[in-house]
């Protein structure tokens, strides 16, 4: 199992063990306004909701749908399945990488990544956007909080209210990414370790999670809105001052992984991608996101 671009990532987190995962369904293309409304019905959704495609790389068409105006401005972007997927109103996200040998016995917890939601704070006095232009990272996201905060854009936050711009807890939206590694305890490893297991199949990746809080994240008690296999970093090398022969150590010993696991599974029967394979799938993941 892997998590590389291409992959359907319903049919990746479907493995997931129910009690752990957020719940989500799948649309295929085309679909009316109406076909899906009925469907969020028909699942006891409310908004919000995510919408985001079923392949993908880097929050690419990730969107939180707030009502169901939405609907129809996120598929005339889509052209390509995706899910709906229920909105985890849990307070801290974590991103949790775990290796296990395929001749091994149980596996561990190698990474953990920390999500600051990108926000701003009012001081009473300043205009929506201009806190935004005052903070760097979410100026760098204005092209779209200008359309997700439209009629908002002139408002003056009171003092010490704060309010999160991008509820997607991806590196390219604006969140920062902090280093969690002090969390890992053999009590978190045997957690995921316990999850992993009942994936089939699954031996490498990073869990992107929503949690209540540290010690249900230490007792697994989480849910999974997305798990990523091969194309997944230990996300917490992207700590802003995180030294860069350091994340260059952590990713060597990444892709040791990698090819370790490969290696053991090809001994096992399962055989590698052709390189014609890779590039079929490359090359159509290039014309569907273009």
């Amino acid at each position: 199992m892997g998590g590389m671009f291409g992959e359907s990532k319903f049919e990746v987190l479907e493995k997931v063990p129910e009690e752990c995962r957020a719940k989500a369904i799948l649309i295929r293309v085309p679909a009316s306004v109406e076909a899906i409304l009925i469907r969020i019905r028909e699942n006891g959704f409310e908004f919000p909701l995510i919408f985001k495609p079923d392949l993908g790389e880097r929050g690419w068409l990730v969107k939180r749908i707030n009502h169901e105006d939405e609907v129809k401005d996120y598929l005339s972007q889509i052209k390509v399945d995706f899910l709906i997927q229920e909105f985890v109103e849990l307070p801290l996200e974590f991103g949790v990488f775990y290796v296990r040998y395929p001749k091994q016995a149980s596996g561990k917890v190698i990474s953990v990544v920390g999500k600051e939601m990108l926000t701003v704070e009012g001081d009473g006095k300043k205009t929506l956007k201009e806190l935004i232009f005052g903070k760097a990272r979410a100026k760098l996201q204005w092209e779209t909080l200008q359309v997700t905060l439209r009629g908002r854009l002139e408002e003056v936050l009171p003092m010490s209210h704060k309010l999160e711009l991008v509820s997607i807890g991806n590196h390219c939206l604006g969140t920062k990414f902090l280093n969690c590694n002090h969390l890992i305890t053999e009590g978190l490893s045997n957690s995921f370790d316990r999850i992993s297991k009942q994936v089939d199949g699954f031996y490498f990746g990073r869990y992107d999670l929503r949690v209540a809080s540290l010690e249900d994240l230490e007792n697994g008690s989480i849910k999974v809105v997305e798990l990523n296999g091969c194309g997944a970093e230990p996300a917490h090398i992207y700590e802003p001052g995180f030294s860069l022969w350091e994340a260059q150590k952590v990713l060597f010993q990444h892709w040791k992984h990698i090819y370790r696991i490969s290696a053991e599974n090809h001994a096992q029967g399962v055989s590698y991608i052709s390189f014609q394979e890779g590039r079929a799938i490359y090359n159509k993941f290039r014309s569907l996101t273009s």
